[in-house]
């Protein structure tokens, strides 16, 4: 329970007033009912002459008990009207009062229920948005060392099961503490004798409810994650397609996700069985109960001195099954509760990961680069074991262009992810004007950056929206002036609805080399004083190439441009070009600098020319 009161205090506060309008309603519930039964059986008591005592009407401020005077002015003004309106007018409203009491009191509980589902829906919401506004935020590398359908299978199949468990056993737990201390207190008016009995019989019941409760928190944690093993697969296979049938895999992934959906249905087998025994076992100790009672107050009744009589047992009896009920669904609660707490557990593991990329606590403003980017002695690693980048030195001067080349694992793209912040160095500084980036405020920084990658990221949406992506208000205008200098203007025009045609889910509808003069308009349109150019056209064919060039020769004008190739042809004309081996820069320089050394960069060159 302390579990649940937690998640209940982070997510449940905003909608607090929707609590309180629920506990209204089902406090005024719980009294109408009371009422109903407790005005019905002595009214009926008498009216069928089973009373033969003469009532007269008490004073409520006099001798006596509460609990007696009230009993004796409400079996007065029972004769008094069956004294003058006789039986039959009698019985016809005591049934009148008990319909407009029920009619009360189920409009209460409906008012109750209605009232919850904004709460309801509003946590799970805002759950959803939270997980999804963290994962956006954090760093590259959480995403590289998490499984993108785990991350997928948590915000659906988890989220899903927060609403489908706690939120929905939020009605409960409002509804049925209340009911549970107004009838437990009606019990102790009615006779204390029997409460007491009562409550020591219940809490041995509650034990063994609560010990098969608690262990099916742990069975709906492993099926929750035998869900994200599935999301997962799916996920790899829809990404692997092509692979797929190109190595006549089908069989192969079809037996692995066949194997993979049996262990979620076993584990969910195992939970829908522990769960499916709520019911019988709180059936059978409700009954337990109410048979230990029954005997109990029997023989209070058959004794010479009894503090109860059998009419008022009987309401007695009535009272304590109406009680059982409530007890029933909190111990249903019980049941389900666990369940969602498995999945807020792995939901946190996301709302609770650390972001090791920091916002500074002063941020220093920047909007343009004014001289130049410094690397001084960059160290980097993604764990403590290896380091990926070792003493690191780069200068870059305002409107020059260098280059980085080297092996595949060398750490250029890695050093280039520095910049913007993506990763953070693990010794050393990165400046921009002389000033550590890590002081500049994460969002200004990175706005003056624009990328353009070797995998071109389009969404399934249309050319305008994809090149404007970023852009606030962009205008027709500036989108298509963008797309000409990309040369992307006119195969967007040959498309069935120019820029309002849809790209296809990452623009799988068109070729590599569309693809990335779209996002290269889109870096042209950002407009960036600083250009990151990770490998643009080392996979494109030869006319695709060429103009891909074209294009990234006029978005390089006048900017500051950090290229990373594998085509040296490519990067001929770098002011300077820094040769990565193994983390560490081996040579720099001009390209015919690189060449006269005779080192490992004319080695890459002549390995091209071959």
């Amino acid at each position: 329970m302390k579990e649940f009161l937690q998640v209940m205090k982070r997510f449940a506060l905003p909608y607090k007033k929707y609590m309180f309008l629920a506990i209204a309603f089902n406090l005024l519930s719980a009294v109408l009912n009371i009422f109903s039964f407790a005005s019905l059986i002595p009214m009926l008591n008498l009216l069928f002459g089973m009373d033969e005592t003469a009532y007269t009407f008490m004073a409520w401020d006099g001798p006596g008990s509460i609990k007696d005077i009230a009993i004796n002015n409400m079996y007065y003004y029972t004769k008094e009207l069956i004294a003058s309106h006789g039986h039959d007018i009698t019985l016809l409203l005591i049934g009148i009062l008990l319909a407009v009491a029920t009619l009360l009191k189920t409009g209460c509980y409906f008012a109750s229920s209605a009232i919850m589902v904004p709460l309801r829906t509003g946590i799970v919401r805002d759950i959803r948005i939270m997980l999804y506004n963290k994962v956006i935020r954090l760093p590259l590398s959480f995403m590289s060392d998490e499984r993108k359908g785990d991350i997928i299978a948590r915000m659906s199949g988890d989220v899903g099961e927060v609403e489908n468990s706690i939120t929905s056993s939020l009605d409960m737990l409002i509804k049925n503490p209340i009911l549970i201390v107004m009838y437990f207190s009606t019990l102790i008016f009615i006779s204390w004798e029997l409460t007491l009995f009562t409550l020591v019989v219940i809490p041995v019941f509650g034990w063994i409810m609560g010990t098969i409760g608690r262990k099916l928190k742990q069975q709906s944690l492993t099926a929750q994650n035998k869900w994200s093993d599935t999301m997962s697969q799916l996920d790899e296979t829809l990404g692997g397609l092509r692979i797929i049938k190109a190595f006549i895999a089908e069989h192969k992934m079809s037996t692995r996700f066949a194997d993979v959906c049996n262990q979620f249905r076993d584990a969910c087998n195992r939970v829908a069985i522990r769960q499916s025994s709520a019911h019988p076992v709180s059936e059978f100790l409700g009954t337990c109960i109410i048979v230990l009672v029954l005997w109990f107050g029997g023989t209070l009744i058959f004794s010479d001195n009894s503090p109860i009589d059998a009419p008022t047992f009987i309401f007695y009896l009535v009272i304590l099954y109406s009680v059982i009920n409530p007890l029933k669904e909190f111990s249903k609660a019980g049941y389900n509760i666990p369940r969602g707490l498995a999945s807020i557990e792995r939901i946190d593991k996301i709302l609770k990961a650390e972001n090791p990329i920091k916002e500074p606590a002063k941020p220093q403003p920047i909007h343009d680069l004014k001289e130049k980017i410094e690397f001084k002695d960059v160290h980097f690693s993604y764990n403590a074991s290896r380091e990926v980048l070792k003493n690191i030195n780069i200068t870059i001067e305002k409107g020059k262009t260098i280059a980085l080349v080297g092996q595949s694992g060398s750490g250029k793209s890695t050093l280039v992810d520095l910049l913007p912040r993506y990763h953070d160095v693990t010794k050393g500084c990165i400046s921009i004007d002389g000033i550590n980036v890590k002081e500049y405020g994460i969002q200004n920084l990175r706005s003056i950056i624009g990328n353009v990658n070797q995998e071109a990221i389009l969404f399934n949406d249309t050319f305008f929206n994809n090149i404007a992506f970023g852009v606030e208000n962009a205008t027709m205008e500036q989108v298509i002036e963008a797309a000409k200098i990309a040369n992307a203007h006119d195969f967007i025009m040959e498309s069935e609805k120019g820029y309002d045609t849809m790209v296809g889910d990452r623009g799988c509808r068109l070729s590599g080399g569309q693809r990335q003069r779209i996002s290269i308009a889109r870096a042209i349109l950002k407009n960036p004083p600083i250009l990151i150019l990770d490998e643009a056209t080392s996979a494109l064919d030869t006319e695709s190439e060429r103009l891909v060039q074209e294009a990234l020769e006029r978005l390089m004008k006048s900017r500051t441009t950090i290229a990373i190739a594998h085509r040296l042809s490519t990067i001929k004309h770098a002011s300077e070009i820094y040769v990565l081996r193994d983390g560490e820069i081996v040579e720099r320089g001009t390209h015919d600098n690189l060449l006269a050394q005779g080192g490992y960069y004319k080695h890459l060159n002549d390995m091209q020319k071959l």
